[in-house]
C-alpha cells in the first residue's frame, strides 16, 4: 500500500515510473511449506500468488510493470555470485557460497549497526534466509542441496543447489531497473539483514551505488499488538472482507496513517474509514448534480486546496495533512452547493476530486454517474431535515 501511494503520487506529479515487484517463490519458507503439504513448489506457491493478485485488485493497487519470479532468474543470480567470487567478496564452503561481510566496507551502514559491537555466530556463517541482528556474520548466496530441500534445486556451475533469499532480490531488481535505481520500498523489518545484504552483494558485484532512496514503512498492529496467530489477532484481507468490511474502507484506513508511524488495525477503524470514503463519494454525487450560478470564489478554493494537498504530500507523503486539505475542500464546496454553483464550478471541483483520487484511489466516479429522480428527492429531503436539525 505504501509503494502504491508513492507510485500514484509520483505519477500525479508528472514523473514516469517503472515499478518492479518481485515474487519470492523459492526460499526457506516456501520449500518448507510445499514439503509439509506434499506439493511441488510451483503448485504450492501458485495459490498464494493468485491470492496476492486478487488482493491487489481488491485494494485498487496499481499493478507493477513487472512481477518477476525468483525461480525464473536463477541464471542472473549465479552470475552475481560468480562476480562476487572473482572479486574475493564471497567464498565457497561445504554447504554453499557465502558473502564475506568483513570485506564490504560499509556493511551495517543502512541500519546504523556497528559490526564490532555485535555477537558473532559460532561458525561465522548464517545459512538461514532470515536471522537476528545478534547473529551478523556471513550470509548464504548459494545453498548446496540437502534432503531438506527435496526436489527444489538447480544444477549450475556453483553446484547442485538453490539461491539464498537475499541474492534473489538483487538479481531481479538490477535486471529490470539497472545497476543503480531510484527507490526501494519495504517494511522496517527488512532493513536488517535483508536490505543491508542486498546493498552489499549488489554494490560488491557492480562497484556502483545500488539504491538512491530507501522508503521503509512501519508495522501494522492489530488491537494494539503485533499480529500473531497465537494471539488470535491475525487477519488476512479476505478475513476482513468476510466480516462485511468495504475494500475501499480498508484501503483508506491503511493509507490514512503516515507510513513511518505504526498503524493499529481495528474494525472500528474500518467503520470510521468507510464513513470518510462515503463522505467523499457523496460529494462527488452532489457535484455531478449541482446547479446554480457560477461563483468566482470557487476558483480560489480549488487552487488553495490543490496547493495544500500537494504541499503536504511533497513533505514525505504527509497523509494526515493531505487528507485535512481534502476534507476542508469537501466541507467548503458542500457549503457552496447549498446555495448552488455553476456547471463550470462543479466541473472544476470534480476535476480536483479526481486529482485527489488519482493519489487516494478510493472514490468510484463511474457507479454514481446517473442518479434517479427518487434518489435526488431523497437527497433533497435529507438536506431539508438536516437544516431543520431533525437528524434522527
Amino acid at each position: 500500500m505504501v509503494s502504491d501511494l508513492l507510485k500514484r503520487y509520483l505519477l500525479h506529479k508528472g514523473y514516469s515510473v517503472n515499478h518492479v515487484m518481485n515474487l519470492t517463490d523459492v526460499d526457506d519458507k516456501t520449500i518448507r511449506g510445499s514439503m509439509k503439504q506434499k506439493l511441488g513448489l510451483t503448485e504450492f506457491t501458485k495459490k498464494y500468488e493468485d491470492a496476492f493478485f486478487e488482493d491487489l485488485k481488491s485494494l485498487n493497487i496499481i499493478p507493477a510493470d513487472k512481477f518477476p519470479k525468483a525461480t525464473e532468474h536463477v541464471t542472473e543470480m549465479v552470475d552475481i555470485v560468480n562476480k562476487l567470487l572473482e572479486k574475493g567478496l564471497a567464498y565457497k564452503a561445504d554447504d554453499g557460497v557465502y558473502f564475506n561481510v568483513q570485506k564490504f566496507k560499509d556493511y551495517g551502514k543502512l541500519a546504523n549497526i556497528d559490526l564490532e559491537s555485535l555477537k558473532t555466530g559460532a561458525s561465522g556463517r548464517v545459512s538461514a534466509d532470515e536471522y537476528s541482528k545478534e547473529n551478523v556474520h556471513d550470509f548464504a548466496l548459494w545453498k548446496t542441496h540437502t534432503p531438506d530441500d527435496g526436489e527444489v534445486f538447480w544444477n549450475t556451475e556453483l553446484g547442485k543447489g538453490r539461491p539464498g533469499w537475499h541474492i534473489e532480490c538483487s538479481a531481479m531488481s538490477m535486471k529490470y531497473l539497472g545497476e543503480t535505481f531510484d527507490v526501494h520500498c519495504g517494511g522496517i523489518d527488512l532493513i536488517f539483514p535483508h536490505h543491508q545484504n542486498e546493498i552489499a552483494q549488489s554494490e560488491g558485484s557492480t562497484g556502483k551505488k545500488f539504491v538512491n532512496h530507501w522508503v521503509h514503512n512501519e508495522w501494522l498492529l492489530s488491537d494494539g499488538q503485533k499480529m500473531s496467530k497465537s494471539l488470535g489477532n491475525f487477519y488476512t484481507l479476505r478475513d476482513v472482507l468476510k466480516e462485511g468490511c468495504n475494500s475501499m474502507a480498508v484501503r483508506y484506513l491503511l493509507l490514512a496513517t503516515h507510513y513511518r508511524q505504526q498503524l493499529n488495525f481495528t474494525f472500528k477503524g474500518v467503520e470510521a474509514a468507510a464513513n470518510s470514503v462515503e463522505r467523499l463519494q457523496e460529494t462527488v454525487r452532489n457535484l455531478k448534480n449541482a446547479k446554480g450560478a457560477e461563483k468566482k470564489e470557487i476558483d480560489l478554493l480549488i487552487e488553495t486546496s490543490r496547493k495544500s494537498f500537494e504541499s503536504a504530500m511533497d513533505n514525505d507523503l504527509n497523509m494526515s495533512e493531505a487528507l485535512a486539505a481534502v476534507f476542508e475542500f469537501v466541507r467548503e464546496i458542500n457549503k457552496h452547493m447549498e446555495t448552488g454553483i455553476g456547471k463550470k464550478n462543479s466541473g472544476d471541483a470534480l476535476s480536483l476530486m479526481q486529482d485527489f483520487n488519482d493519489v487516494l484511489g478510493v472514490i468510484d466516479f463511474e457507479t454514481d454517474s446517473e442518479i434517479t429522480r427518487e434518489q435526488l428527492e431523497m437527497v433533497e429531503l435529507r438536506e431539508k431535515l438536516r437544516k431543520e436539525g431533525k437528524f434522527a
